[in-house]
């Protein structure tokens, strides 16, 4: 029970793809025996379809940790639902609108929702003004709802992007390191995690580079701590030009960075390593001459938790600072 509730609130679209869930089964359920026993089998097996379509969804944004399908599946299937049971059922049917509308800006991308209600809408506009008398009373009718509908999903567009926005700046604020812009100890830890449980689940090599810059104190001591922020960021842009776009480079604290390889091995490791060091002393320069970076690196083996994986590749830097600097050691290990 504890698992299911930090994953609910350390995952939005998740928490949002599951309340939908329980008010579909909640608010929709009744409505089907209602159908039913009223003779509306038609509308009844409408409404058993979004139930039962819904908690598949809903398992399998658990089961994979994908919400962006489900949530698009789901906009996709109430959409076509609202406008099925607004033709069949006439004005009651309409306001099921109003609840589409807010369900589609939460799940799915303001532009994404913005296609899918307006296609609704017209789609049953459409039908209304070709079969007078059917969906809407009258023309005035018809024209009101439009011009509802299309101001309530204007507010929920608005409403919906500042959110997600939020939420991205917020994600940003918790897992990059603000200079940088390389992650931050949090996501490190949380990356490196991963990549332990995804060694002991399938074997996949992984490679760690701990990277400290050479003599930066005299760096800030010569020329100010603007200068050294200029060094750290440019550093850090070298470094992720030098990488593929899977590994992750992140920032420890200070000069210290730490690279994570995914899917390589021993001498793949060793390569990216002499490749960095090689770059960093060609292109990392200050009035005073170039900047050096120091590396040690070992593979992902037979190591307990990823403070041991750390501690490995973190001896290895000191043989590399002890034997003169500018250098790279990896560990033989592995």
């Amino acid at each position: 029970m504890q698992s299911i509730l930090i994953r609910l609130k350390e995952d939005f679209q998740l928490s949002i793809i599951t309340l939908v869930g329980l008010c579909s089964l909640i608010g929709i359920t009744p409505y089907i025996v209602f159908r039913l026993l009223e003779g509306n089998l038609w509308v009844g097996l409408v409404d058993a379809f979004l139930v039962v379509s819904t908690g598949l969804a809903v398992l399998y944004a658990w089961r994979t940790g994908d919400t962006v399908r489900p949530g698009q599946f789901l906009a996709l299937i109430y959409s076509a639902g609202a406008v099925l049971v607004s033709i069949k059922l006439g004005v009651n049917g309409l306001f099921w609108f109003y609840t589409l509308i807010l369900f589609n800006f939460f799940v799915v991308p303001p532009l994404q929702s913005a296609v899918a209600t307006v296609a609704s809408l017209i789609v049953v506009c459409t039908y209304g003004y070709l079969n007078p008398g059917l969906v809407f009373e009258s023309h005035y009718q018809m024209t009101s709802f439009a011009v509802t509908c299309l101001i309530a999903s204007l507010f929920a567009s608005v409403f919906a992007y500042r959110g997600r926005r939020q939420r991205e700046q917020l994600i940003e604020l918790a897992t990059l390191d603000p200079l940088t812009r390389a992650g931050n100890r949090r996501a490190m830890d949380a990356e490196l995690d991963i990549a332990m449980a995804d060694y002991q689940r399938h074997k996949t090599a992984y490679g760690l580079l701990v990277l400290d810059l050479d003599l930066f104190k005299e760096v800030n001591d010569a020329h100010g701590h603007k200068a050294g922020d200029k060094v750290l960021t440019e550093f850090t842009r070298i470094v992720k030009l030098s990488c593929r776009q899977s590994d992750r480079l992140f920032r420890m604290g200070g000069e210290e960075f730490v690279l994570l390889l995914p899917m390589v091995d021993r001498t793949g490791l060793e390569q990216a390593a002499s490749h960095i060091r090689g770059t960093v002393a060609e292109q990392l320069q200050t009035p005073d001459g170039p900047v050096t970076v120091s590396i040690g690196g070992c593979m992902l083996h037979q190591h307990g938790n990823s403070d041991e994986w750390m501690h490995e590749a973190d001896q290895c830097l000191y043989k590399a600072k002890e034997l003169g600097r500018n250098r790279y050691i990896i560990s033989p290990k592995g």
